[in-house]
């Protein structure tokens, strides 16, 4: 008798005050999710074909699909293991690093652009950075304090990106070099092949700062990180 009484004052609880979503868990796909489409994003930097391309914009499709069911779980939440604002932080900005290697990608298909040593090289330091922000979240449920260090090296591998990108900007603009390309001669070739590489610089350079774009979200994941590890530790 007493054990049918128990149980009908849990189930009557559980109406009143839903069990807690496991939104360590929920985060933790969309990480994993994450690291999936930036491997994808590195292969893509490599070869440039348009099958991988494919494959970015189904996973960003998945991720958003991910996005939208833990936001609707937040909204239904009695109550939240962490901050609500940064459980919701955390669920975008993890996302919008899929959205920035999506367009990234679309950006260059448009624009009919290879892929240079330049973006791979940011490729692969944002997938770090993503490495990174998948063993930090993992960390959370157990032992929240350890994942501080992945924090920093996720923001670290965002500096890098940066410091790629001032690089490659450094290079992308260098005149000189680039005036030695095009043959002095009076026909008109000249002029036109200037007029061809000035329009191929800034081509780069909307890739170059897209990507530094993603790893502003990136950084933004890993600060976001970080608050949560104070608060919970």
């Amino acid at each position: 008798m007493s054990r049918t009484i128990g149980s009908y004052l849990r189930k009557l609880v559980d109406r009143v005050i839903p069990p807690m979503p496991d939104f360590f868990t929920l985060i933790n796909e969309q990480c994993d999710l994450c690291l999936q489409a930036m491997t994808v994003f590195v292969s893509y930097m490599e070869r440039g074909d348009a099958e991988t391309a494919a494959e970015i914009r189904r996973l960003e499709k998945q991720g958003d699909k991910l996005k939208r069911r833990n936001s609707q779980v937040l909204d239904k939440a009695f109550t939240t293991p962490m901050d609500r604002e940064d459980i919701h932080d955390a669920i975008t900005s993890i996302d919008d690093i899929i959205n920035y290697a999506k367009t990234t990608v679309r950006e260059m298909e448009v624009l009919n652009l290879e892929p240079d040593r330049h973006m791979l090289e940011m490729a692969n330091e944002l997938l770090a950075g993503c490495q990174a922000l998948q063993r930090g979240f993992a960390k959370l449920s157990a032992e929240p304090s350890h994942a501080e260090h992945d924090a920093m090296a996720a923001r670290k591998a965002e500096r890098r990106v940066e410091s790629v990108y001032r690089h490659a900007i450094g290079q992308l603009f260098h005149t000189e070099a680039m005036l030695k390309k095009i043959p002095g001669d009076n026909n008109g070739d000249g002029h036109q092949l200037l007029a061809l590489a000035i329009i191929d610089i800034f081509k780069h350079r909307e890739i170059y700062r897209h990507m530094s774009n993603g790893a502003d979200r990136l950084a933004h994941a890993a600060d976001k990180l970080n608050d949560i590890v104070v608060k919970i530790s």
